[in-house]
C-alpha cells in the first residue's frame, strides 16, 4: 500500500461515529419469490457455483435472530432492504402481509435501540417489471415511484431514512454492458439510457419521499460505488486518458447527475429533471480501486487482495470521501465497506484499517457520520453465489447455523469501546496478513 499504513496508530478514536451493518434482502432472505434474480441464477451458467437466492440466510424466517446478533454486537444503525416482488407481485397489488412482515422487522430494531436505514431498490425488481421491459420500459419509473410511495405511507412512521438506489453504476455496468447481473444484456446504448432512467427515478423519489414525510428527520440519498481509478503505467498516454473516461462513464457522470440533477454526457437530462440538491447525505460503498490498462477492472501484481482478487487499499475510502464532501458538501456515510475472507485471516485487519482511515477524516473535518460494515452474516453474492464470506458472523448455509467470527467479537468491542484500543488490535489484528494479487485473471 502506497504511503504511511493507515493502521499504524495503536489508537483510534471513534467516539460520536454511528457504527452498523448493512444487508439486502435479495442476499440474505431466502425464498422462491417471482424476482429477476430467482429467474436469473435458474439460467444454467448464470451464478458462479449454480446457487440461487432461494436459500440465502434464510433471513425471511430468522430475522429475530439476526435481529438479536445485531444487538449482541452493539450495531446502532442498520442498513436494510426491502424485496419488491414480495410487496408488489403484480402490479398494483400489494401483499399487506408482506408489509406487516416488515413492520415487525422494523419495531424489533426500535425495541433494541437501532436505527433503520432502508433500501428501496438493491438491484432487485419483480419478475413482472423485467417482463415488461425492466429499467428500458417507458412506465418503469412510474412502477418505482409506485413501490416508493406504498413503502413510506406503510412504513414510513417506523423509518425516517431511505436510500433509493444501491450502486446505480454496478447495476448498470452488470445488468446492461457486461452482461453478468439480469436481464443480462451488453448494450453500451442501452447502459446509457438506464442511467438516465436511475436518475429520473432517484430525483422523482427525492422529491416524493420529503413530500410523503416532511420534516428534519427525513433523510435521503443514493449508495454510490466509488474507488480510486489510476493508470497502471502513469507514463502511458493511453492509460491515462483511459483512467479518466472509465472513471467518468463508471462514476461522477451519474453522481452528479443523481445529487444535483446536472447531466453530463453521455447522460441526457430526462424531461421534468430540474438542477437542484437530491441528497441529504452521500453514501459511500467502498471496497476497492481499479488499476486501468484496458476498459475494464485491473488489480496489479504484488498488492494485497481478498478472497476475490480485489486490491486492498484503505488509503482509497479517504480519497472518496474527500472528494464527496469537497465536490458536494455533504455529510458522508459509509454505506458499506467489507471484505471476502472465508478464513476470517485479515477481516479485522481490513476492518480496523478502514475504520482509522474513518477517524482520520472526521479528525480532518471531513464529516463521515456512520459506518455500515458488509455484512452482518454471509449472504449470497450474486453472480458469485455462496462462495464469497462478508460476514461478521459466519453461516452454514445447509444447517443455516449463524456463528459470530473474531472479526465480529472485534467490531463489538469496538462499539462497546467508542474506538480501537491497543489491546483491542493486539488480540484480534496482530498477525494478520492479507493475500497477494498475482494480476487481473481474465473476465469470463
Amino acid at each position: 500500500m502506497a504511503g504511511a499504513d493507515p493502521a499504524d496508530a495503536l489508537e483510534v478514536d471513534l467516539t460520536g461515529l454511528l457504527l452498523g451493518v448493512a444487508t439486502a434482502a435479495t442476499q440474505i432472505e431466502g425464498g422462491e419469490v417471482a424476482s429477476n434474480w430467482v429467474d436469473w441464477a435458474a439460467r444454467p451458467g448464470t451464478i458462479a457455483d449454480g446457487s440461487s437466492p432461494v436459500r440465502a440466510a434464510d433471513h425471511w424466517n430468522r430475522w429475530r435472530e439476526d435481529t438479536a446478533l445485531m444487538a449482541s454486537l452493539g450495531v446502532q444503525v442498520y442498513r436494510l432492504g426491502v424485496e419488491w416482488a414480495r410487496l408488489e407481485p403484480a402490479p398494483g397489488r400489494w401483499d399487506e402481509d408482506a408489509f406487516a412482515h416488515y413492520r415487525a422487522e422494523l419495531e424489533l430494531l426500535r425495541d433494541h435501540g437501532i436505527r433503520p436505514l432502508l433500501t428501496l431498490h438493491h438491484f432487485n425488481s419483480p419478475r413482472w417489471f423485467e417482463e415488461q421491459g425492466g429499467w428500458l420500459a417507458p412506465g418503469a419509473v412510474e412502477a418505482y415511484l409506485r413501490l416508493v410511495r406504498a413503502v413510506v405511507e406503510r412504513l414510513g412512521d417506523l423509518v425516517d431514512e431511505y436510500v433509493t438506489i444501491n450502486e446505480p453504476n454496478v447495476f448498470v455496468t452488470g445488468a446492461y454492458a457486461f452482461g453478468e447481473f439480469p436481464p443480462g444484456h451488453r448494450s453500451l446504448r442501452e447502459a446509457v439510457r438506464v442511467y438516465g432512467r436511475l436518475a429520473e427515478a432517484h430525483v422523482r423519489a427525492y422529491r416524493l419521499v420529503h413530500d410523503l414525510r416532511p420534516g428534519p428527520t427525513t433523510k435521503v440519498g443514493v449508495a454510490h460505488h466509488l474507488r480510486p481509478f489510476r493508470p497502471g503505467d502513469p507514463r502511458n498516454p493511453w492509460h491515462r486518458a483511459l483512467t479518466r473516461t472509465m472513471r467518468h462513464l463508471f462514476q461522477d457522470a451519474i453522481v452528479r447527475a443523481m445529487t444535483t440533477g446536472e447531466f453530463a454526457p453521455p447522460l441526457r437530462r430526462p424531461r421534468g429533471v430540474r438542477r437542484g440538491r437530491y441528497a441529504d447525505f452521500f453514501g459511500l460503498n467502498y471496497y476497492s480501486r481499479t488499476t486501468v490498462t484496458r476498459f475494464e477492472d485491473g488489480t496489479p501484481p504484488g498488492v494485497p487482495v481478498n478472497d476475490l482478487g480485489w486490491e486492498v487499499y484503505p488509503e482509497g475510502l479517504a480519497e472518496t470521501a474527500t472528494w464527496a464532501w469537497e465536490r458536494y458538501g455533504l455529510p458522508v456515510w459509509v454505506t458499506e465497506n467489507g471484505t471476502a475472507d472465508a478464513r476470517d485471516a485479515f477481516r479485522a485487519r481490513y476492518l480496523a484499517e478502514h475504520l482509522a482511515v474513518v477517524a482520520r477524516l472526521r479528525a480532518r473535518g471531513v464529516p463521515v457520520e456512520r459506518y455500515y460494515h458488509w455484512s452482518l452474516v454471509d449472504n449470497w453474492e450474486w453472480a458469485q453465489g455462496e462462495g464469497p464470506r462478508f460476514g461478521l458472523v459466519a453461516l452454514d448455509y445447509p444447517t443455516q447455523e449463524r456463528t459470530v467470527r473474531a472479526s465480529g467479537r472485534f467490531f463489538a468491542e469496538v462499539a462497546a469501546a467508542g474506538g480501537i484500543t491497543a489491546a483491542m488490535r493486539e488480540r484480534y489484528v496482530a498477525g494478520h496478513e492479507y493475500p497477494v494479487s498475482e494480476g487481473t485473471p481474465p473476465r469470463g
